[in-house]
Formats: C-alpha cells, sequence, structure tokens
C-alpha cells in the first residue's frame, strides 16, 4: 500500500515499524492473531483525546475480553506521549497501558491517510480502524476535532463483526449483544436453518428473517 493512498474495507492493514511509548512496534508482530483498534488523535494535550484514551484504559477488561489490542497514534514524540500519559493517568483517574505511536514523521498516518490538509495540513484526523486477526480492515469511523468518540458505539461494532464472524448473521439497527438477529439472505435451505438456529426464527418478509442471538 502506496502512502496516500485511500484504505477501503475489505484491504489489508499496512504494515509498519514505529516508535511508541512503549518501545519500537512492528505493527504485525504485536498484532498477532488479536483484533486490533487503531485509532488516531490530533495531538497531544488536546481535551478531547484525553478524554478517549482514558476512557479507553478504562474499558481495558472489555476490549481483553473481546481479543481487541488498542493502539493510539499521535504526530507528537515519545517525549510528549509520556508527559502526556501522566496527565491523562491524573486527569481520567486510569492507568494508560496501551502504547501511542509516535509518528513524528508521519509514516503511518500517511499510510492510513489520516492527515486531511481541509482539516489540518500536519496534525491526524479522529478515525478509528477496527483490524480483525487476518489484518483486514473490517471497519473505520472518522470523527471531527470536536466531537469525542462515542465507546460504546466502537463497542458494538466489534461486537457485531465478530458475531457475523462465527454465525451467518447480521445485526439490525440499533442492535446490542444480546438482541435479536438477521438471517443472511444467502442461508436458504431450512435445514441448514434449522441447524444453525436452534431456537427458530420469524420471517417478517422472506428477506428480513429475524432469530434470537445464537451464542446467547
Amino acid at each position: 500500500m502506496s502512502a496516500n493512498t485511500t484504505l477501503r474495507l475489505g484491504d489489508k492493514a499496512p504494515d509498519f515499524t514505529q516508535h511508541s511509548s512503549q518501545g519500537d512496534i512492528h505493527f504485525y508482530d504485536w498484532a498477532g492473531d488479536n483484533w486490533v483498534l487503531l485509532f488516531s488523535h490530533p495531538a497531544d494535550f488536546t481535551p478531547i483525546c484525553t478524554t478517549e484514551l482514558g476512557r479507553t484504559s478504562a474499558l481495558k477488561g472489555e476490549f481483553a475480553k473481546r481479543g481487541v489490542k488498542p493502539i493510539a497514534i499521535s504526530v507528537d514524540p515519545v517525549e510528549s506521549h509520556q508527559k502526556w500519559i501522566g496527565d491523562i493517568n491524573e486527569t481520567q483517574n486510569t492507568e494508560v497501558t496501551f502504547p501511542i505511536l509516535a509518528d513524528a514523521d508521519r509514516k503511518v498516518a500517511e499510510l492510513y491517510d489520516l492527515i486531511h490538509p481541509n482539516v489540518s495540513a500536519t496534525s491526524t484526523v479522529r478515525s478509528v480502524f477496527f483490524i480483525d486477526p487476518k489484518k483486514t480492515i473490517r471497519a473505520t469511523i472518522t470523527y471531527p476535532p470536536s466531537t469525542g468518540r462515542n465507546f460504546d458505539e466502537i463497542l458494538r461494532v466489534i461486537d457485531s463483526l465478530q458475531l457475523a464472524d462465527s454465525h451467518k448473521v447480521a445485526t439490525p439497527a440499533d442492535w446490542k449483544d444480546g438482541d435479536d438477529v438477521v438471517i443472511l439472505p444467502s442461508v436458504q435451505d431450512e435445514e441448514e436453518i434449522k441447524k444453525l438456529f436452534p431456537k427458530g426464527y420469524k420471517a417478517v418478509k422472506p428477506y428480513l428473517r429475524v432469530t434470537p442471538q445464537p451464542n446467547k
């Protein structure tokens, strides 16, 4: 993947080696067989980002039980990150244990198309990349600098992606873990449906078949 090429869903997440608050990181090696949440921040010592990194840290257990490793990125250097982490821990009553990439040369920012000149010519926009264990980009969300991320939504997207990977279902509007789901239109054989969804289903329309979440 060349620099400044827009990444699309289904693309391979670009590999990289970069400095971080926890030493140099070779991305693929660091990710291993885990899901990864890669999220960018405009700059260190910014108010909204401080709350976001604090929230990420507070949700450490929720990410861990889903097999997700969070990693942040800012274009500031390691020394700045270390000082900022102290502020985050103090103001958000937490302890940041995930790495923050120190992308001072903007190598990763360019690989992931995070520099948007109509927002800022130097700092990264507020983007999230959901990357699966095969290093495939499965979903992205980009927010303006003024809007902090909704971490309930981030966890919901992860739950939906992982559920879709393990069962032949999709999740409807406003779905939350434990709610009913929709059987994929590609599943048409009734014997297969009975086997996959023993709790049964309701056919609202032939293409809209609702069933209880199969792993609950």
